[in-house]
Protein backbone atom coordinates (compact mmCIF):
# COMPACT_ATOMS: atom_id res chain seq x y z
CA UNK A 1 0.00 0.00 0.00
CA UNK A 2 0.94 3.31 -1.06
CA UNK A 3 1.85 6.06 1.84
CA UNK A 4 0.11 8.82 0.96
CA UNK A 5 2.17 12.27 1.69
CA UNK A 6 0.62 14.78 -0.05
CA UNK A 7 0.23 16.65 3.77
CA UNK A 8 3.85 16.16 4.90
CA UNK A 9 4.02 19.37 6.70
CA UNK A 10 0.24 19.63 8.01
CA UNK A 11 0.13 18.39 11.64
CA UNK A 12 -3.53 17.48 11.68
CA UNK A 13 -3.28 15.64 8.48
CA UNK A 14 -4.68 11.55 9.49
CA UNK A 15 -6.12 13.36 12.91
CA UNK A 16 -10.01 12.88 13.32
CA UNK A 17 -11.85 15.22 15.07
CA UNK A 18 -13.10 12.98 17.34
CA UNK A 19 -9.52 12.21 18.47
CA UNK A 20 -8.85 15.42 19.15
CA UNK A 21 -11.69 16.08 21.22
CA UNK A 22 -11.56 13.19 23.18
CA UNK A 23 -7.64 14.40 23.78
CA UNK A 24 -8.68 17.99 25.06
CA UNK A 25 -11.33 16.57 26.85
CA UNK A 26 -8.87 14.40 29.00
CA UNK A 27 -6.54 17.45 28.88
CA UNK A 28 -8.87 20.21 30.19
CA UNK A 29 -12.18 20.01 31.84
CA UNK A 30 -15.58 21.05 29.56
CA UNK A 31 -15.33 24.23 32.25
CA UNK A 32 -11.80 25.01 30.70
CA UNK A 33 -12.31 24.39 27.29
CA UNK A 34 -15.11 26.84 27.57
CA UNK A 35 -12.88 29.33 28.72
CA UNK A 36 -10.45 29.06 26.01
CA UNK A 37 -13.10 27.87 23.24
CA UNK A 38 -15.52 30.34 23.74
CA UNK A 39 -18.44 28.11 22.11
CA UNK A 40 -22.13 26.77 23.50
CA UNK A 41 -21.48 23.04 22.99
CA UNK A 42 -18.54 23.44 25.77
CA UNK A 43 -20.71 25.53 27.91
CA UNK A 44 -24.65 23.86 28.19
CA UNK A 45 -24.55 20.71 28.60
CA UNK A 46 -21.46 19.57 26.72
CA UNK A 47 -20.77 16.11 25.84
CA UNK A 48 -18.32 14.16 22.56
CA UNK A 49 -21.45 13.68 20.57
CA UNK A 50 -23.33 17.38 20.51
CA UNK A 51 -19.72 19.08 19.94
CA UNK A 52 -19.03 16.94 16.99
CA UNK A 53 -22.11 17.32 15.48
CA UNK A 54 -21.52 21.60 15.83
CA UNK A 55 -17.96 21.49 15.48
CA UNK A 56 -18.66 19.77 11.75
CA UNK A 57 -21.13 22.35 10.77
CA UNK A 58 -19.12 25.53 12.28
CA UNK A 59 -15.70 25.74 9.96
CA UNK A 60 -14.90 28.96 12.40
CA UNK A 61 -15.22 26.88 15.65
CA UNK A 62 -13.61 23.91 14.40
CA UNK A 63 -10.54 25.85 13.51
CA UNK A 64 -10.23 27.36 17.32
CA UNK A 65 -10.60 23.87 18.39
CA UNK A 66 -8.24 22.31 16.17
CA UNK A 67 -5.17 25.80 16.80
CA UNK A 68 -5.98 24.77 20.84
CA UNK A 69 -5.11 21.03 19.95
CA UNK A 70 -2.02 22.20 18.25
CA UNK A 71 -1.47 24.43 21.19
CA UNK A 72 -1.38 22.04 23.65
CA UNK A 73 0.35 18.74 21.62
CA UNK A 74 3.41 21.39 21.10
CA UNK A 75 3.27 22.21 24.83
Amino acid sequence: MKEDNSQPNNPLHGVKLIDILEYLTRKYSWEDLAGQVNINCFKSNPSIKSSLKFLRRTPWAREQVEHLYLQSIRS
